[in-house]
């Protein structure tokens, strides 16, 4: 076997293992089964509200659920990414949809939901409020039930803010004006006034409170699900297991983990594509919890600003801001870039591969905007990526060349020394040296691809963009795999393909995938096949067993193989081509079908008579 065979198997072989180790120990979980008949906190529940200890330091709260009301009246919100209403009892943000988005490509599917009041199966709402702190009683202040008034504005868009009143009936006075931008981000800014003789204190706060898990959880070691945090430039990301975890906070209340931010941060609940997150104003102090009520299933993330002093006749405010929407990375981008949310691309989950996940889809959506469909961005984003490793495939293929132009002095080497291996790794290492040929270099251009096939595909399964994508015909979803089936002959005959996830499915593989496989084995046909049986065995199984591993993968990432081995299919042709060697596709095709005639049996030799 020669030095340039050995290579190439290598690097296929380490390919393949690598995909193999990554699905055969890190399989995507089953979701847990979620119980219909779970119980739903009732109406008798109530949050007490965060309490003030003339610090915010000494700032403690405790966990439950505000009483449903399903008479209580609300408030409209209505702007081109968002509808729901506004919970009048707490002022709750607590129902919410996102307008541009449907649970399936089916356009008649409901548009997504994303916060729902108590009440639903899943509550999951942001409330806003102030602790009290020396000299007021919880009662004094708003909390989860406080029923607040209307003041100013009957509907929330992105021209007509909001301004919802409370008194207190003992000389304080709140204020909450809420506002939104035209995609996800609101505005709350809380005030209150002091008409009486005496001085207060109090501390305002935002929590974000969620009932159990999300329906939908993932549960895939490759994206994260759970709470996501940014304190002062640190990034942490935790999930719902490790926050059931946290050891008690007596000053908590609940089981908890607090974090002092000093200058910049933000704190909330990530899902696949969807987001929430609370975000104090910048440059402001703050205190974020992560907490967990095991009693009723309620995961908290909550930001306590520094107790405010309010003397006679003022009044104190406190700003931030509430993010509710969809991980639209052009969206979340502006936030950071134009209004000073501290790295909240970082929400996004780039993963390890940060340094190639971030630019691969910054190149991604250039081109998507460029040409207005995401397959044909995929394409062209392998165009750029092989024109930029295209001197490292050049030098590999030219070496890969004049290693075939060395085989002839390969043997003579391999004759004089016989079996003395020093002797034969010796001349070799100098042949190499001296005809200025790396034999390893066959092996880099696929090595380097199997970190940028993980980042691909990292970005094609975390990212929202990919998300319901089409390409062509019967490509509705990139992110999904490939819905025709070979088992309905790719839709020909009536019936329905194999459901996603079952043995049939991965067996009775889509056209996407059947190309990937004609594809690899129109590569291989660039050479003659090798006269070695393991190799030729090696070479022939190959294209075909990457077929049926990748048949589940997404389609963008199945799109992106295929574009990458023609590529490098016409890349290879032309080189050897410059070289002065003619491959001969047409003719490997043809001899790969010829069955090889066994030898012929040795005639028996005839056998004599003794005498």
């Amino acid at each position: 076997m020669d030095d340039q065979n050995k290579n190439l198997i290598l690097a296929t072989a380490l390919s393949f293992v690598v995909i193999l180790v990554w699905f055969v120990m890190f399989p995507p979980p089953e979701p847990a089964p979620v119980d219909p008949n779970a119980a739903v906190p009732t109406a008798t529940e109530s949050l007490p509200t965060p309490t003030a200890q003339g610090t915010a330091d000494a700032t403690t709260a405790t966990t439950a659920a505000p009483a449903a009301e399903p008479d209580a009246p609300r408030l409209t919100i209505d702007t081109p990414s968002l509808q729901g209403t506004i919970s009048l009892q707490g002022g709750r943000i607590d129902d919410i949809f996102l307008k541009n988005y449907r649970e399936t490509i089916d356009p008649a599917s409901e548009i997504v939901r994303l916060l729902a009041p108590v009440g639903n199966e899943t509550p999951y709402y942001a409330l806003y409020g102030w602790a009290p702190g020396a000299g007021l009683t919880p009662d004094q202040v708003p909390g989860a039930n406080t029923l607040w008034q209307i003041e100013s504005g009957d509907k929330l868009t992105t021209t007509t803010p909001v301004t919802l009143s409370w008194d207190n009936g003992a000389g304080l006075i709140f204020r909450r004006e809420l506002s939104v931008d035209e995609d996800f981000m609101f505005s709350v800014r809380q005030s209150v006034e002091n008409t009486t003789a005496t001085a207060v204190s109090l501390a305002p706060y935002g929590i974000l409170a969620r009932h159990g898990r999300p329906a939908d959880l993932k549960n895939f070691f490759i994206l994260h699900e759970g709470l996501i945090m940014m304190a002062d430039g640190t990034l942490s990301e935790i999930d719902y297991d490790d926050v059931e975890e946290y050891p008690f906070n007596g000053r908590e209340g609940a089981p908890a983990e607090v974090t002092q931010v000093t200058e910049n941060g933000w704190i909330g609940f990530t899902d696949h594509y969807w987001m929430t997150t609370l975000i104090p104003a910048a440059g402001s102090p703050f205190k974020a919890v992560a907490k967990f009520d095991p009693q009723r299933g309620i995961y908290q993330t909550e930001t306590v600003q520094p107790t405010r002093t309010v003397e006679p006749g003022q009044t104190a405010t406190a700003e931030t801001r509430l993010f509710a929407g969809a991980k639209e990375w052009a969206t979340i981008r502006h936030y950071q870039n134009e209004q000073g949310v501290d790295r909240f691309l970082d929400s996004i989950d780039w993963g390890w591969f940060f340094f190639l996940t971030k630019p691969i889809f910054a190149a991604l959506h250039w081109f998507n905007a460029m040409i207005g469909n995401m397959g044909w961005a995929i394409i062209a984003l392998t165009l750029l990526i092989k024109a930029l490793v295209l001197p490292l495939a050049y030098k590999s293929y030219v070496s890969m060349a004049k290693m075939k132009e060395l085989q002839p002095q390969m043997e003579k080497i391999k004759e004089t020394a016989g079996d003395d291996r020093q002797k034969l790794q010796k001349e070799m290492m100098e042949l190499y040296k001296r005809e200025k040929v790396n034999p390893a270099a066959g092996c880099l251009p696929i090595l380097l691809q199997i970190p940028i096939f993980f980042s691909l595909y990292k970005v094609i399964f975390v990212t929202l963009e990919l998300r319901h994508a089409p390409w062509v015909g019967w490509i509705k979803d990139l992110s999904a795999p490939d819905t025709s089936s070979l088992f309905n002959l790719w839709g020909i005959l009536p019936w329905a393909p194999p459901e996603p996830g079952s043995i049939l499915a991965l067996i009775f593989i889509g056209i996407l995938p059947l190309c990937l496989g004609i594809s690899m084995w129109l590569q291989q046909k660039l050479n003659p096949s090798p006269t070695d049986p393991t190799q030729k065995m090696i070479f022939a199984w190959m294209p075909w067993v990457f077929m049926f591993m990748l048949g589940s993968f997404a389609s963008g990432l199945v799109l992106y193989w295929i574009a990458n081995n023609m590529i490098t299919f016409t890349q290879q042709y032309v080189i050897m081509r410059t070289h002065g060697h003619k491959p001969d596709v047409f003719g490997n095709i043809l001899s790969s079908f010829k069955r090889k005639k066994p030898a012929p049996e040795p005639a028996p030799k005839p056998t004599t008579k003794k005498k």
